[in-house]
């Protein structure tokens, strides 16, 4: 190649140097990326109704009215069979309501569209049950007399966990003195939970966040873990309160509805 560039003009040259990294980049851009794109989701109050029907139900037990919100945080992204091209990535890069996500990250690998609709459903169920475990656990109720049913359609994976175990704490105990666990305001989170009431972390926190704070939510229970993540995009006015575990996002709770600020942490 440099052989028969050697009589051309320099600038003749550089061109026909420049036309296989220009092919290439081409060719990058409009092949497809091992990536998804997210932003902030939709938030649903789990202490209130999805399509007509109260997202939870409890009998077996006094239920009791509630007063505030408590918002459980999603995120929207591409689709496990949806194509995105650099020019996408490169936007989505440098705006703070997007995230540029390893599609292996967010879908597991090699299942098709259907089979992670079902795995995410599924998810969603296994969380609810032990969303419900938890919650009476903590209450130190009886899961064989007192029945929980947990509605919230369209959404799936396990981290509305601690929300779910939240709500049904709130509903059936409130603040423990009468008041709602909340506090009449809007208080938002994400999180997975065990049966033994331990909160894990989730992904796409900073973007939870975003969409917490746009639909009104003042207070956001964020994994412990993932404090920093959260802190890096904070919206303004939304405190970031982190738990471990339902029983100190409950004391938590409590402490703000009681305006005991110094008990309650901060990020």
């Amino acid at each position: 190649m440099l052989s028969r560039l050697a009589g051309l003009p320099r600038n003749r040259a550089l061109a026909l140097c420049a036309l296989p990294v220009v092919a290439l980049l081409a060719v990058a851009g409009l092949a497809p990326l091992p990536f998804s794109i997210a932003q902030p989701g939709t938030t649903a109050d789990v202490l209130g109704k999805d399509q007509g029907r109260e997202v939870i139900t409890i009998s077996g037990v006094p239920v009791r009215p509630t007063d505030g919100q408590l918002r459980m945080t999603t995120i929207l992204a591409t689709g496990p069979s949806e194509s995105i091209d650099v020019g996408e990535v490169a936007d989505a890069w440098f705006r703070t309501d997007r995230a540029v996500l390893p599609k292996s990250s967010v879908y597991p690998p090699g299942k098709s569209d259907k089979e992670i609709e079902q795995h995410n459903l599924g998810q969603m169920k296994e969380s609810q049950d032990a969303a419900t475990l938890a919650a009476l656990d903590y209450l130190k109720l009886d899961p064989n007399k007192v029945k929980v049913q947990l509605h919230l359609a369209d959404i799936g994976g396990p981290s509305a966990g601690l929300l779910f175990s939240l709500g049904i704490v709130d509903k059936i105990d409130g603040d423990g003195d009468g008041g709602d666990l909340t506090g009449g305001r809007t208080v938002a989170g994400t999180g997975t939970i065990e049966p033994d009431g331990t909160v894990g972390a989730v992904g796409g926190v900073s973007l939870k966040t975003q969409a917490a704070a746009r639909d009104g939510a003042t207070v956001f229970l964020v994994p412990k873990d993932e404090c920093s993540q959260a802190e890096a995009e904070r919206p303004k006015g939304l405190r970031l309160v982190p738990v471990t575990g339902l029983s100190d996002a409950v004391s938590s709770l409590r402490a703000l509805e009681q305006g005991q600020e110094s008990k309650v942490p901060s990020c």
